[in-house]
């Protein structure tokens, strides 16, 4: 798999959380331990995102 295809694969799961964040947050029974882990998650898959752009550049 080449990076590209990693990188947009990754950057396609960060919107799903996006969006499963946007909707936990906005219903009214909202967990704030499942927001808790879907925003931990999200911000992981930002920083390998940024980690492999890096690399990505440095290369």
């Amino acid at each position: 798999m080449s990076l590209q295809t990693h990188l947009s694969q990754l950057a396609a799961k960060h919107d799903a959380l996006e969006r499963e964040l946007h909707d936990a947050i906005q219903s009214p029974s909202a967990n704030d331990l499942r927001i808790a882990e879907l925003k931990r998650k999200k911000l992981q898959l930002k920083d390998e995102i940024q980690r492999l752009q890096t690399n990505e550049t440095v290369h």
